[in-house]
């Protein structure tokens, strides 16, 4: 079919990263823009767990939430976005959002989940400073002596 696209053509042409894991959430599809958002090429990142990009204090909940995903066979982020923590090569803490869709084998059971990343670092600080304006503001406005009560 001359109209075709190959799936791993358009996998590694999006801007946004995708990151595919077995049940086990050993990495199997590293994508060229994963490797820019985390820093590690597909070649160090694949056969590796999550915990590759996880930090550390959040695993309890990742790994809890990724095994009762792949036991119910259902995620709600599919089409919500989820928003969390991440980690570079570098050791530097990222703020990323992504979907998150399940895969299924032949025989209709889960055997890999899918990411679509985008790194929301920056919108992540931009709004902290926002809130902590906004919250200077409030108490100075409710102050004693400004007038406002």
């Amino acid at each position: 079919m001359p109209n075709s696209i190959s799936s791993a053509n358009l996998l590694s042409a999006l801007a946004d990263a995708v990151v595919a894991a077995d049940v086990q959430g050993l990495i199997c599809w590293w994508n060229p823009a994963a490797e820019k958002l985390f820093g590690y090429d597909a070649q160090h990142a694949i056969g590796q767990s999550l915990d590759l990009i996880t930090p550390e204090r959040y695993r309890e909940r990742h790994w809890a939430g990724y095994r009762q995903a792949m036991q119910s066979g259902h995620s709600r982020y599919g089409d919500t976005l989820l928003r969390v923590p991440a980690l570079h090569s570098s050791g530097q803490a990222l703020s990323i959002a992504m979907t998150v869709s399940l895969l299924r084998s032949e025989t209709g059971e889960v055997d890999k989940v899918v990411a679509v990343i985008r790194d929301e670092t920056k919108r992540f600080e931009e709004e902290k400073t926002m809130r902590a304006r906004l919250a200077q503001l409030e108490a100075q406005h409710q102050a004693p002596g400004s007038g406002q009560q």
